[in-house]
């Protein structure tokens, strides 16, 4: 029979829950982890995920660690080594890698690619994987939690981590609040085949209706992201796929160049900020804790941070013979990370609203700014650096 009794157990195996049941495993912790249903197998003749991750140096280096990283690379991924956005012709900002002696930014990677890596190192790694199943309740238990599941299974945890996303059942099982809106914008994502090689430059066009991107894939692939009001977003994604291609060369920059729709995807924008991150046996992680306007790519990244946070703080409290599972413990991780995110929520929101602004003093003052941007040497590598996690 099956043993149900474990350090630790994860609510959530995708990209960001795998990666810490991978981390914890590593350091000797017995990992649980519970997921509804296993990604499917790589295929290199498969069309590309529509979700993808701009995945920056700080979350490679933590993959590299897990030894993951190889097997995303013998999958698929992209380097990026330019990051360009404007909005007036002559306002352009320019991040380069050369100018941080980085070889890249970072990688796009499919989501599928990246969750189904992690699952390979997971099996490797003996971690339980209970799948597929879903969270059905949660009861304190002496010094930690009874986890009920919808097929039956009760496992004891010494510390439950929710990793199950911005509608997360372990949050909302435990009783923590979230705050946050709904942005007046929702986003599309359009994987397409270019007529010539992707490169390797990822750009962003801001317009009065949102954002308009571009993310290198492999070969000539790549993902474009159009951001507009819900209405407009909806109605795109009715249209039949030659007659969004006339739309994308409609309202995005021809340096988008010639290209053929493949498929197409969208959701809404989401603020949301858990109120804690924590309490006495349980750990929010990801976007469970906190979702964040996609402008900059940065959600998973700020969920890799969360992971290489919570590692660290856990195996440094059992060396030190803590209760590492203790409210006290777990508070250090709360403290390291609710202010680092919100900080990123706050710098990402302040981007959002000063461009959908169409007042013209305003517009005249963010494209002053860009500029200054691009011309501010040292402190423009400095917010590169720290975007990267640096």
């Amino acid at each position: 029979m099956q043993d149900s009794h474990f350090d630790v157990v994860i609510v959530g195996g995708g990209m960001v829950g795998a990666a810490l049941a991978c981390g914890l495993a590593q350091q000797q912790f017995r990992v649980a982890v519970i997921e509804r249903a296993e990604p499917a197998i790589f295929d290199a003749s498969s069309e590309p995920d529509v979700r993808i991750s701009a995945i920056g140096a700080s979350s490679v280096a933590l993959l590299q660690q897990l030894d993951v990283w190889s097997r995303v690379q013998a999958m698929r991924c992209a380097p990026y080594r330019q990051l360009e956005t404007w909005e007036w012709q002559n306002a352009h900002v320019k991040f380069d890698a050369s100018s941080l002696g980085l070889p890249e930014l970072g990688f796009m990677v499919e989501n599928s690619v990246l969750q189904r890596a992690l699952w390979e190192k997971m099996h490797e790694e003996g971690i339980t994987l209970i799948c597929p199943a879903s969270l059905q309740g949660l009861q304190p238990h002496r010094a930690g939690w009874h986890v009920q599941l919808d097929n039956g299974q009760t496992l004891d945890a010494r510390l439950v981590v929710g990793a199950d996303g911005a509608n997360s059942r372990v949050r909302q099982l435990a009783g923590i609040g979230v705050r946050g809106w709904n942005y007046a914008q929702s986003c599309m994502l359009i994987s397409v085949e270019c007529e010539q090689d992707a490169g390797d430059s990822t750009w962003q066009q801001f317009t009065p209706q949102g954002p308009r991107a571009f993310l290198p894939l492999f070969d000539r692939r790549a993902s474009l992201v159009w951001y507009d009001a819900p209405a407009r977003i909806r109605q795109l994604q009715s249209l039949p796929l030659q007659q969004l291609e006339k739309e994308i060369y409609a309202h995005f920059p021809a340096r988008v160049g010639r290209i053929r729709v493949k498929t197409a995807a969208s959701f809404p924008l989401v603020r949301r900020h858990a109120t804690r991150y924590v309490m006495p046996g349980l750990a929010l992680v990801g976007d469970a804790a906190h979702t964040i306007n996609p402008l900059a790519g940065q959600g998973v990244n700020l969920g890799y941070r969360d992971v290489d946070a919570l590692i660290t703080t856990l195996v440094e409290a059992r060396n030190q013979a803590e209760l590492w599972s203790s409210d006290a413990v777990l508070q250090r991780y709360h403290r390291q990370r609710y202010k680092d995110n919100l900080l990123m929520q706050g710098g990402m929101d302040l981007f959002y609203f000063t461009f959908s602004n169409k007042l013209p003093p305003l517009r005249f003052a963010r494209n002053l700014a860009l500029i200054a941007a691009e011309n501010a040497g040292a402190l423009k590598r400095k917010v590169l650096r720290y975007a990267l996690g640096l």
